[in-house]
């Protein structure tokens, strides 16, 4: 941990999904929405419905570029759904608009006073996230937007972490070198080799002790321990 101590960035990069944000269930959501609508479905229909548009929309997320992409991607997505679930008398734009309400995220307890306090520092704060182009709403949904100067999406990037080209889009925003920055985030191979592939320092997030902690990365368990690791003097 020396290294951060010795040489304090003037960026922090971040994660968005795993590291600031978290997804509430979406398959009871789902089946909520329906049933709203009169269509009663199984928790196990709605958890396989949710479980193929997640699939899709994975390997897909990158074409949700700007507004008339993402609305075409979402209805796709929604056809994922509807031809899932199997009733013909649910019409798609019913089907696009109970999807849509049950994708909810919510920002950790330690994301805001974690980049309250970074930016209290001084730091340049930019989400680096495996997204399409709404994760600004989302942001601002989960009351966070204000806390992060900008974001990079591989959507707009036009690639996906753990490509390099995310980070240095991300190092572009943050007005930042590779050697000013660092990058946070939950996935060993998007986050902290992409980040390495970039040239940025990253620390992993772990935020479950459940798999070893891998030798030679600093390791957090939670936001609230990056002040100390990044500023902290010995």
């Amino acid at each position: 941990m020396r290294r951060f101590r010795d040489a304090p960035p003037k960026a922090v990069l971040l994660d968005s999904l795993g590291t600031l944000l978290r997804m509430k269930p979406p398959a009871p959501l789902l089946r909520a929405q329906l049933a709203g609508l009169g269509f009663e479905i199984s928790l196990e229909e709605a958890e396989a419905a949710i479980s193929a548009e997640i699939s899709y929309y994975l390997e897909h997320h990158t074409e949700g570029r700007d507004s008339s992409s993402l609305a075409e991607l979402r209805n796709r997505c929604a056809g994922v759904v509807h031809d899932e679930l199997g009733l013909p008398a649910l019409s798609m734009e019913a089907t696009r608009a109970a999807l849509l309400a049950s994708l909810r995220f919510e920002a950790y307890p330690d994301a805001a006073p974690a980049l309250r306090e970074l930016r209290d520092r001084g730091l340049r704060l930019v989400v680096a996230s495996n997204w399409d182009s709404s994760l600004r709403e989302v942001l601002a949904r989960a009351g966070i937007d204000q806390l992060i100067d900008d974001v990079v999406t591989s959507a707009e990037v036009g690639a996906r972490k753990p490509a390099a080209a995310v980070f240095e889009a991300a190092l572009q925003a943050a007005g930042s070198t590779p050697a000013e920055a660092v990058h946070v985030g939950d996935s060993l191979e998007n986050d902290i080799g992409g980040a390495h592939t970039a040239g940025v320092r990253a620390v992993l997030l772990r935020r479950s002790s459940d798999s070893p902690a891998p030798s030679g990365i600093p390791v957090i368990s939670s936001l609230a321990e990056l002040h100390a690791l990044l500023l902290s003097p010995e």
